[in-house]
């Protein structure tokens, strides 16, 4: 069996820099994906993505970076690391597709399977968040409202 992968793509009708850069600045990428990051994606750098709402924080480290075009990183620690891949597709002046691929699942063969299915669910969810935000500003809240009941206490009326 092969390694599974996680594979999740939209268009987002806007341009392939401004999408790019969604995922680049933590300000922005806070607006529909996790709650925090420590600083800016670029080339080699480390950063740590926090989701306040679950009380979960991982590192991410930039293996990748190809402005407009391509973004990768390895995120997690240890066995739990794996590795994500964003590309960037301009369709004329004022649309991007964006595809995700997230690999390196650890585990046994249904734990890898779970793994990626979930990953695909998220991510999933992440670009049409994204979507949602570049196109008309609004909050999707989807990560957010992924799993209400893990959510800690400070978050909970938000």
């Amino acid at each position: 069996m092969s390694a599974p992968v996680a594979s999740a793509g939209m268009l987002i009708r806007r341009p392939v820099a401004e999408v790019f850069e969604a995922f680049v600045d933590p300000a922005i990428t806070s607006r529909f994906w996790f709650s925090e990051g420590s600083g800016r994606l670029a080339p080699g750098a480390r950063v740590t993505w926090t989701w306040g709402m679950y009380g979960f924080i991982s590192p991410a480290a930039v293996t990748a970076f190809e402005p407009d075009r391509r973004l990768a990183v390895d995120w997690g620690e240890g066995d739990d690391m794996t590795h994500v891949e964003w590309t960037f597709e301009a369709r004329g002046p004022d649309q991007t597709f964006v595809t995700v691929a997230h690999s390196g699942f650890s585990g046994d063969a249904d734990g890898r399977v779970a793994a990626a299915l979930d990953g695909m669910n998220g991510f999933t969810l992440v670009l049409a968040g994204a979507k949602i935000w570049l196109e008309h500003g609004i909050e999707p809240r989807f990560v957010l409202d992924r799993h209400p009941d893990m959510r800690v206490a400070a978050w909970k009326d938000r």
